[in-house]
């Protein structure tokens, strides 16, 4: 049931939905540079080998998983995933020094990440993902037109597709803007009867840039892109994918 009364205001805005991930892969950077609206889904299962809790970095050993242990247990919301031993902050640190000391722009993000990993100690994980999300996308990238959202607050009832839509109708969302994966489930008459508007994002296109530890791959975290070019990261994302209605 649509959670918007007959006197709210007409729905304006572009709104992405997701579930936090750790330092996400620049797509979901381009994602949130379409829309309005960015809203992080974490009262949701967590479920483990997902990217909630890692991503990946080259390595003169090839792609390497940046792991956060956090125990393997299902029976839980990914909000309700606590960090325990922070050992592995240090650990994180270390790795993406190692590996990308000799990038262009390193010694430029280096202060940020020095705060980010050895200044703060984390213990819930959807606090850290989303808080790493907003101050890569607002302090790195130079976002200043996004609302960031969460979930929780809106006490959503409803599963499944449904839940979606509710919880695009209670973010003021206009259009949505998904992920193509989402196309095998997703019943784009049920966002028309709700006066929202599907469009899919397309991943393809993403230029490739001098990356160290050849071969060349897309799938790292955004860490690797804003190390290797710098302020150029945006044209990366601009020149590359494109939403689709």
């Amino acid at each position: 049931m649509s959670t918007l009364g007959t006197h709210d205001p007409p729905r304006t805005e572009r709104v992405a939905i997701l579930q936090s991930n750790y330092i996400p892969w620049k797509g979901v950077f381009d994602m949130i540079a379409r829309v309005d609206r960015f809203v992080f889904h974490d009262d949701l299962q967590y479920t483990k080998g997902d990217w909630r809790n890692r991503n990946r970095i080259k390595t003169p050993q090839g792609t390497q998983w940046l792991t956060i242990p956090c125990g393997s247990s299902e029976k839980r919301l990914i909000c309700e995933v606590e960090l325990r031993d922070s050992r592995w902050q240090r650990q994180h640190f270390d790795r993406l020094r190692q590996n990308y000391a000799r990038t262009p722009h390193f010694e430029r993000y280096r202060p940020w990440l020095e705060d980010v990993y050895l200044g703060t100690t984390w213990t819930n994980l959807s606090e850290l993902n989303q808080t790493l999300t907003r101050r890569i996308a607002t302090e790195l990238l130079g976002f200043d037109h996004v609302t960031f959202d969460d979930s929780r607050r809106f006490g959503l009832t409803s599963h499944k597709a449904e839940r979606v839509i509710d919880l695009l109708e209670a973010a003021g969302a206009s259009h949505y803007l998904s992920g193509p994966a989402a196309r095998d489930y997703l019943d784009e008459s049920a966002f028309a009867a709700r006066g929202i508007a599907l469009e899919w994002m397309d991943y393809d296109g993403y230029p490739e840039y001098e990356q160290p530890h050849p071969p060349f791959d897309h799938a790292v975290t955004v860490l690797d892109l804003l190390f290797c070019v710098g302020n150029s990261a945006m044209d990366h994302l601009r020149r590359g994918a494109r939403s689709r209605a």
